[in-house]
This record gives C-alpha cells, sequence and structure tokens, in this order.
C-alpha cells in the first residue's frame, strides 16, 4: 500500500475524531450554484444509465444528473444528512479516517463519486485503494474541489498546498489507488473555482 501523506501532512488543527465535528446536520451547500451545475454536468459525461454509482463522502444532496441508474449508494458521517438525501437508495455511516474499509462486495459500482471533500481524508492512498476495489474493471472515479474546506478539518498537505498542487496531490491518491487519470479540469464557472480529476481503472 503506497502511504502518500506523511504524519506531518496528515495531521490536522482538529484531531477529535470526525465523527464530533459532523454530529450535527449541515443542510448547506458546500460550492455556489454554478459550480454545483458544472459538476452535474461532469457526472453526466462519465456516467450512464443503469449504472451503480458510490457517492462517497456524501451529504444531503449528491448534485448527480437525472439520470436512471441501477442503484446510487451513499456513504458519509452524518445519518441525518444522509436520510434527507433523496438521491440515494440506500446509505451507510462511516469515518474513513478512522476505517479505510467500505462496507460492499469487490466490482460493486461502475462509478465512484467525491464531492468537496477529499481534502479531509488522512489515509488517502488506503481509501483510492478501497475505491479501487469496490468499482468494476474500467471503473471510473470524480474527484472534485474547490477552494473552500474547514480549515481546522482539512490535512495540512491540502490547507498548504495552491489550486494545483491540490490536483496534483489527488492525481498521487488516485496512482496509488490504481487509477489512471483521464481529465483534468480547472475552470471558473462562477465565484468558487471548479476543479475536478477523473479516474479510470484499466
Amino acid at each position: 500500500m503506497t502511504t502518500v501523506l506523511s504524519d506531518l501532512d496528515r495531521r490536522k488543527r482538529d484531531d477529535r475524531p470526525d465523527g464530533t465535528f459532523y454530529d450535527e446536520p449541515r443542510f448547506v451547500t458546500h460550492a455556489d450554484d454554478a459550480f454545483l451545475a458544472r459538476l452535474t454536468e461532469l457526472y453526466d459525461s462519465v456516467t450512464e444509465p443503469g449504472d451503480r454509482v458510490l457517492d462517497a463522502m456524501s451529504s444531503w444532496v449528491s448534485h448527480l444528473p437525472d439520470t436512471d441508474y441501477e442503484r446510487v449508494v451513499g456513504h458519509g458521517l452524518n445519518e441525518a444528512e444522509l436520510a434527507a438525501n433523496d438521491r440515494l437508495d440506500e446509505f451507510v455511516v462511516t469515518d474513513l479516517n478512522a476505517d479505510r474499509s467500505l462496507p460492499f462486495d469487490d466490482d460493486a459500482f461502475d462509478v465512484v463519486c467525491c464531492a468537496l471533500s477529499v481534502q479531509y481524508l488522512q489515509h488517502p492512498g488506503a481509501v483510492f485503494a478501497e475505491f479501487a476495489r469496490v468499482l468494476a474493471p474500467g471503473g471510473t472515479v470524480v474527484v472534485s474541489f474547490s477552494n473552500r474546506m474547514f480549515p481546522t478539518k482539512a490535512v495540512r498537505a491540502w490547507r498548504a498546498a495552491s489550486m494545483a498542487e491540490r490536483a496534483d496531490l489527488v492525481e498521487e491518491y488516485l496512482a496509488a489507488g490504481g487509477f489512471e487519470v483521464t481529465e483534468r479540469i480547472a475552470e471558473r464557472p462562477g465565484e468558487d473555482p471548479f476543479h475536478a480529476v477523473v479516474g479510470r481503472l484499466p
């Protein structure tokens, strides 16, 4: 297993368990409308009807297009937020910083989405290897981010990086999981910068 971040790089200003921080639901979006519309457009371009989708580190809205997927599963830290997400067929509550495993079978999904959350992962190499495990061969992962974050919970490596360097970090995470980068996007459709990296399994 490739260790992407050093002990120093993965440090957070608030080192309490993440479950403590996310105990109360936050029914807000973490980017502006233009960012979210661009994200839905990106998801539409990389998914197909009938796909099985995992919305990792999800919340009360998934930003997926109006596509007839076979199954959409949410994963996150706040049960109330996930229960309010009407795009999900089912969901699980787990903390990937405490337990890097996902409670899903091998090859269970065709697409993994990770929106506006990657900055909080302390062991991204292990998590992206799990994304690869639960994806079918040829599966896709879409990681999106902006310049917003909860600074006390983002890892030091992310806080210290420029936007381009953050995209480089995501590429390292994907490589650690065995993905090939197929697309890297840096745009500003509105006030918030839109960044995304798309990876695919061989």
